[in-house]
Order: structure tokens, then sequence, then C-alpha cells
């Protein structure tokens, strides 16, 4: 990371989520400055011990002073405490506003920059990248804040002790911050690689574990293992780099330390000797000096704290500052359904990243209350027009209608209101049956939850699982079937009792007993709304008012089962293939 983009992110850490701590910040300074009294106090209490005790032999001194040493380390001690403390609390502050915003861009994203990345990804931006700022939080800036108190304390100390031997005593510290700016620009580019790495091993994990009946049936399990260990090597490498990187310092600031104790000790004797030093002032400096060792070290590798943690606000600043395509605007007049008709006029649309058009030139006209179907080949498609529907994506040219109404200048959550969405690819929460029905409509009854279920022909079984509606389906409703998940997932809907109902594929996947209980399910949720379906099985939709006939990308044909049966080659043969088989 460049200087430039350092100083921008850490300005930004500072200015949106450190300085609204700034009462507790203060609060921790003064702590560091109590913590710089203490270790001074004792590097200075060793002049008047040597003195007094060791040369004088005076009795009284003989109890006051090791009691002064004790209340310096208790002071020390206790404020350091009391500053970690608050500098944790802060570090979690912050770590907490950070994932909160972190959900909220996640949750306020279009569709299509949610699908851009894997969803590992933003999970290592939500810990592993967010940790990184909490611990620049809670031991950068303390660190920061003691050790520099600490050290012009303890070097005020040196020069009252002997300005001569204090002069000698700094020419390490340009020593130490050299090695410092030359560690930290290394540490910021092992920092930034283990961070992709961290993401894709949680990529990697979460695709493992939703894979694992795919692994078991071909076998893969030894592949798999391999490539785990594979990306668990890289992750160990990497941080085996950072943690080289990180002592790489302590070597450097030994030898240092090392030549400027043997120089201290050597010019001392000379200056003893010649009566300009005693030997308590002797013991006092050694011991401000070597003191005044750790915060220097500290100091010499604070930066690569600040280095880290910059790259991970860096990453999550990325994230925050990536705005949606689709996103609600608040003057946004409110959708009003009378009718519920639905009208496509000159849609075109092409995902992005892609050249070829998903949909081209799209029109055709829904009336409100009635039943139209979308069939044709895989690709031709019909997904793509239910997904323009809610809004998940924008067409690239011409606009979609729902009463007259351009649904691209109504409010959003008054559009979704209006629909409820019925797919093959169901999403269950790994909750109660209750709470997964309940999410459609967070007030709802018992009584309009159990009505819900009733028309799905959903209560049946419900009521025969251990614990009722009260059951754990786990991970998308792993402990239920197909057919049971589907018509959970129509309860949802109906409990939305929304004007429009979309049906993707919502029976494709079924057995013929489980297949008919669902149709019916259907059947009940759509009645007297208007429906816009996808279905592969063509004898679920033969009663629709209208049947659209899709060919790659374009409408080719349009009317009644029997019309198209007449007048359509494309549907006649896919019905055809259907009915031979």
């Amino acid at each position: 990371m460049k200087f430039p983009t350092l100083k921008k992110v850490l300005l930004r850490l500072y200015s949106f989520y450190v300085k609204k701590h700034f009462k507790k910040l203060i609060l921790a300074l003064i702590l560091s400055f109590a913590v710089a009294g203490g270790t001074a106090a004792i590097a200075w209490l060793l002049d008047p011990a040597v003195k007094k005790i060791f040369l004088e032999q005076d009795t009284a001194m003989m109890l006051l002073i090791p009691i002064a040493i004790i209340i310096a380390f208790s002071v020390k001690g206790l404020s350091l405490f009391a500053a970690r403390t608050i500098m944790i609390k802060i570090s979690n502050e912050i770590i907490k506003t950070l994932q909160v915003q972190l959900s909220a861009c996640i949750l306020k994203s279009d569709i299509n920059t949610i699908e851009s990345k894997h969803s590992g990804k933003y999970i290592a931006h939500f810990f592993y990248d967010v940790g990184q700022v909490g611990q620049l939080v809670s031991a950068g800036i303390l660190n920061l804040m003691k050790d520099t108190l600490t050290l012009i304390v303890l070097v005020a100390l040196m020069f009252y002790q002997n300005w001569k031997l204090a002069l000698f005593a700094l020419i390490m510290m340009p020593l130490a911050a050299f090695v410092a700016k030359s560690l930290g620009k290394r540490i910021g580019k092992a920092v930034s690689q283990s961070a992709k790495i961290e993401g894709n091993l949680t990529t990697y994990l979460s695709e493992m574990i939703k894979g694992t009946r795919m692994i078991k049936i071909y076998q893969q399990e030894n592949f798999e293992y391999g490539r785990s260990e594979e990306k668990i090597n890289s992750r160990m490498n990497i941080q085996n780099k950072i943690g080289f990187i990180l002592i790489r310092a302590t070597p450097i600031m030994e030898i240092l330390t090392g030549i400027m104790i043997a120089g201290f000790i050597y010019y001392s004797g000379f200056m003893i000797s010649s009566g300009e030093m005693q030997i308590n002032n002797f013991f006092s400096f050694l011991t401000a000096m070597m003191l005044a060792y750790q915060p220097i070290r500290s100091l010499a590798t604070i930066n690569m704290l600040f280095y880290q943690g910059a790259t991970g606000a860096e990453r999550v600043f990325n994230v925050m500052d990536t705005k949606p395509a689709i996103k609600e605007i608040n003057s946004a007049p409110q959708l009003n359904i009378a009718k519920g008709n639905i009208k496509f006029e000159d849609v075109s649309f092409s995902y992005p990243n892609t050249t070829a058009q998903a949909i081209n030139n799209i029109n055709f006209f829904i009336e409100g209350g009635s039943t139209a179907a979308l069939v044709g080949h895989s690709g031709a498609g019909k997904s793509t027009i239910i997904n323009l529907l809610p809004r998940f994506y924008d067409p690239m040219k011409g606009n979609v209608y729902i009463d007259d109404q351009n649904i691209s200048n109504v409010s959003i959550h008054s559009l979704r209101k209006s629909m409820s969405l019925v797919s093959q690819d169901i999403i269950l929460f790994d909750d109660t049956v209750r709470a997964n029905i309940a999410y459609a409509n967070m007030n709802a009854t018992e009584e309009e939850i159990k009505k819900a279920c009733d028309f799905a022909a959903a209560s049946e079984f419900i009521e025969k699982l251990p614990q009722g509606y009260e059951t754990i389906i786990g991970e998308n409703g792993i402990k239920i079937s197909g057919g049971q998940k589907q018509r959970i997932s129509i309860a949802r809907a109906f409990l939305k009792n929304s004007p429009i109902i979309l049906l993707d594929e919502a029976t494709s996947s079924l057995d013929a007993e489980s297949e008919q209980i669902v149709q019916n399910a259907v059947m009940n949720l759509t009645k007297n709304k208007t429906t816009l379906v996808i279905a592969h099985r063509l004898s679920t939709i033969i009663r629709a008012n209208k049947i659209i006939v899709m060919n790659q990308g374009k409408m080719v044909d349009t009317g009644t089962h029997n019309d198209l049966l007449k007048n359509s080659p494309i549907y006649k043969n896919l019905y055809s293939k259907q009915l031979s088989a």
C-alpha cells in the first residue's frame, strides 16, 4: 500500500470510527501518562536506593524506598490494565460498527453486485479484515500512546542523570526508525496477500461443506483433501512470512541495544573513575536505558500494525463504497395495484460481463388476475423475465409496467411488497417451520400461519414433525423432503398475500405424488392473482390464460395451449416430447 493511500485510509478510520470515542481515548492517554510516569519512577528510584540503602545504609530509606517501588509498579500495572480495557472496548465497538455497516451494505446491494463476488470473500471481509482493524485500534493506538510517552519520560530522565550518555543512547533511535520504515513496506504487501488467501480459503471451505453430497457420490474425498491441504499450506506460508517480518526487527534491535549498552558501560567506567558520575547515577541511568528498550522495540514495529489495519480497512471500505446500480429512492411514489396488469415494452437485457443478449425486444401484456406461462428450452430467457419484474436487474432497453406504472420509477419496497416468488431453488433458514413461514409477515397471527399452511397442503406433514411448527428444519431445510420444502415456500408466499405471484419451476424437481399436492397448493395460491409461471412440465400450465413461447431470448409465439398446438412448431415439439416421455 502506497503512503498516500495508507494516509487516506487511516484518516478515514479516525474521522468516522475512532473520533467518536475521543473522550475514552483521552482517558487512555492520561493512563498512558501514568504508565510512563510509573516506569520512569522505577528507574529513578534506583538512584536513591543505591545511594541511601547500600552506600549510606539509611535505615529509614530501607523501608520507604521499597514501598515507593511497590507503588510505582502498582501505578504502572493498574494504569496499563485500565488503558488496555478502554482500548479493547473501543476496538470492539469499532469492529461492531464496521460489521453492522458491512451487513447493511450487503443487504442493500443489488443482485449483480452480490453475485459478482463469492460469499466466502464477504465472510473473510467480515471477520479477517475487520479483525485487522480491531487489532490496529486495540494494540496499535495504545502502544503508540503508551510507548511514545514512556520513551519521552525515560529519555528525559536519562538527560537528567547524564546528558552526555543520553546523547550516546539516542544514536539508536534513528536506526530503529529506519528499520521500522523498511519492514513496514514489506508487511503491507504480505498482509494484502494474506487477505486474498484468507478469502480464497473461506470460499473453498464454504463450497466444500455445501458440496458434501457431490464429493461423496463421486468419491473425490482424496482430491478435495489435497485441495484443502494446498490452500491451508498457502495460508500457513503467508502467515509465516508475516510472522518472520514482524520478528525481523527483534535481532536488529537486540544487536543495536547490545552495542549501545556495551558502549555505555565502557564510557561510564571512565566517567565513574574520573568522578564525573556516581555509581548510583550509573544504575539509575542503566535501568532507564534498559526500560527504554521495550518501547523502542515496540515503536519499531508499530507501523506494521498500522499497515495491517489499513490494508484490512481498505478492503472493507472497497465493499462499502460500491454503489448499487438498483437502489431505493426515498422520493419515489408507491406502486398502486388496481388490477395487476403487467406489460413488457421493447425490453432487452444482457447479463453483466457477457455480450450475448439474454432477452431481445420482448413485448407482451398479462391481464390482471390471469395466469401467463413462459415456456422454452433452457437459456431461452424465461428466468430473466422473472428477474426483471421485482427489479433484481433492470432492462438495458425498454420498460416494464404494472398497471401502467413504470416499475423503474416507483418505490422498490412497494414493488417487491406486491410480489411473491416461489422457485425450484427454495431458500429456507436453519430455524423453525413457524419462523420460515412467518418470514413473509412477521406480524402474522397463529391462525393466519395455520391457514396459510392449510391452503399450501402443508399442515398435515408439519403436525407430524417432532415438534410440529417449532421443529428446526436445518440448513436450507435439510431435515425435510423436497415436496415439504416447496409447500413451506408456498405457505410463506400465501401468508404474504401479494397480488402478483411469480413461479419459477415450482414443481420441476418433485415426484408425481408430491407434484400433484404442490400443484393443488399452487392453484390455491394463485387464485385471482396475476401469475407469471415458468414450467418445464407443460402439463402443469395447460390451463394458463396465456402461454408465451421463448427461443434464444426472443418471443416466438403466444396463445393458449390449444392455439399453440396448432400454430407453434416449437411448442408442439416440446409438448410432443414430454407426452411421449
